[in-house]
């Protein structure tokens, strides 16, 4: 389902596939460390394996809080993440013209969920050829996702991808609903469930987002346990201090245990 993306590996192996990364690039060191430990993992464990890191944050909840580095600095990065270790990146956008300027550095464009009914940004993305990775917004149904996926295919590009990143539950929870994965994959589009972001707990009276980091391996296994074809996880070597998301993310110390259980969940899965 994802065979045409440059760079990608271990496909034969009927595992499902890895986007995960920090949430943004922080500086050239944070995301080289991220991303070699991820590598050294998913090729351990024969998990397809996609780099995600942001290039820029344009959706935060203050004035203040840290967006990026600066566009070109931190897509050159990325670049050199790709060119370096031969993996594929997939990076957030936020506008057409985010759309043209990240496409000449990444191999996946991420629309990130509260922008996914934007029509705009999801031609403009589809019109770049690359795979587009459409997040389902906290407010809307798995159904109302072929929609969105319909205006990418109307350009003629059909390398699509879905993400569940849970459900709007009141003003500061969101919940995971499972039946929303083989919805969404009636569309024939792989399906991925962001295990991290789905535990977020948005709308604090801090304006700070708030998390539930110690349910990330409930939420994975069950994602796997249900048929996801991917997981999409957000990971920081401390994330006390991360620029942005801390507050859901995995210590990137725990991320091979926790890849290691799922890789076997998936195997029994599939003697079924």
């Amino acid at each position: 389902m994802i065979k045409n993306i440059p760079y990608i590996k271990n496909l034969d192996e009927n595992n499902f596939f890895l986007l995960s990364g920090p949430c943004v690039v922080e500086s050239e060191k944070n995301v080289f460390e991220i991303a070699e430990h991820l590598i050294m993992i998913t090729d351990k464990y024969k998990v397809p394996f996609i780099f995600k890191a942001s290039f820029k944050k344009a959706n935060r909840s203050k004035i203040d809080s840290f967006t990026g580095i600066g566009d070109i600095q931190a897509l050159k990065i990325l670049r050199k993440v790709r060119e370096a270790f031969k993996i594929p990146i997939v990076t957030d956008i936020h506008t057409a013209e985010d759309a043209e300027k990240a496409s000449e550095y990444v191999d996946v464009l991420q629309i990130p969920a509260f922008l996914s009914r934007q029509t705009d940004l999801l031609i403009a993305a589809g019109n770049t050829g690359k795979y587009v990775n459409i997040k389902k917004g906290q407010f809307l149904s798995a159904e109302s996702m072929a929609f969105a996926a319909n205006k990418v295919l109307e350009t003629g590009n059909e390398n699509i991808m879905l993400t569940d990143r849970g459900t709007m539950f009141g003003y500061n929870d969101l919940i995971v609903d499972f039946r929303s994965i083989p919805i969404m994959q009636k569309t024939a589009f792989p399906v991925i469930v962001d295990i991290t972001h789905s535990l977020q707990q948005p709308n604090q009276t801090s304006g700070v987002t708030g998390g539930q980091p110690e349910m990330i391996e409930t939420i994975g296994k069950a994602a796997i346990a249900v048929g996801a074809n991917g997981i999409f996880m957000e990971t920081h070597p401390n994330p006390a201090e991360a620029k942005s998301d801390g507050a859901n993310m995995l210590n990137l110390k725990y991320a091979e245990n926790l890849i290691a259980k799922l890789v076997k969940i998936r195997a029994a899965i599939n003697t079924f």
